[in-house]
């Protein structure tokens, strides 16, 4: 469909996705700020106020341009149970996407998406982890911290690609979250993202297609190897995209 729908609808839409998307956050982001003292004192690590609140604005921005389709709703593991969820990457949408699962979990940004207004800012209220990728020991920093959320009770959502495909392609999944699940002794709860990437493509922020989203939850893999989950949640999440849209590994290169 996103073929056949005229770019320059596509480009109103986008336009009009990112004008709702700041509407809803200010008067929001205010909200999270009268709760954050008390998240701060009372729940640290999860924030579950601070997310709700950003499960709201997420679900009202998606409300008026894509719905949402959400099966294997019962794989979820308990909302008080920390878990390492990971997830294909494949657009700008998939983290408002992966707010409709309705589990408070902490994503891993890189530094200077926390530095955009409101947004940013929110991501800061809410615990996100802060990541500077081409630093070494930021990425140290960041798996430390992942574990140490886990371990108070927090759950971590990662994007075990490392960035969004720039061909339309899930490709090999990289072993941070695994390592960070196995030392923690987690399970690692495999997403399958599916439209996302026909509706808005990476570095086309630019254009929004309509066209609806599905996300499929696979039964989780149980805390193991680094390895062995690695290869689980890999072929889980491979196993709900078409073969076309999975590199081959020795095409992307084990990791």
């Amino acid at each position: 469909m996103a073929r056949r729908f005229p770019a320059f609808l596509a480009a109103i839409r986008a336009v009009l996705f990112y004008t709702t998307t700041f509407v809803f956050a200010a008067p929001l982001f205010l909200f999270m700020l009268l709760v954050y003292p008390y998240v701060l004192k009372f729940d640290k690590y999860r924030r579950r106020a601070e997310h709700a609140i950003n499960t709201v604005w997420a679900k009202l921005t998606t409300l008026f341009y894509y719905p949402v389709e959400i099966q294997g709703l019962e794989n979820l593991p308990a909302s008080d149970q920390p878990a390492v969820y990971v997830s294909n990457h494949q657009s700008f949408l998939d983290i408002y996407t992966l707010f409709h699962l309705h589990r408070d979990f902490k994503f891993i940004s890189k530094t200077s998406n926390f530095l955009i207004p409101i947004i940013g800012w929110s991501m800061f209220l809410t615990g996100h982890v802060m990541i500077n990728r081409v630093d070494r020991r930021s990425q140290l920093e960041c798996l430390k911290q992942c574990g140490e959320l886990l371990k108070q009770g927090a759950s971590v959502l990662f994007f075990p690609e490392g960035t969004r495909t720039k061909d339309g392609r899930m490709h090999a999944f990289k072993k941070g979250a695994f390592s960070v699940a196995a030392k923690a002794k987690v399970p690692v709860v495999p997403i399958t993202l599916v439209g996302t990437g026909d509706l808005m493509p990476n570095n086309r922020e630019y254009l929004l297609y309509p066209g609806k989203v599905k996300v499929i939850i696979h039964p989780p893999v149980a805390p193991a190897s680094a390895d062995a989950m690695a290869d689980a949640a890999y072929k889980a999440v491979a196993s709900s995209l078409p073969p076309e849209l999975v590199a081959p590994l020795d095409a992307a290169g084990k990791e």
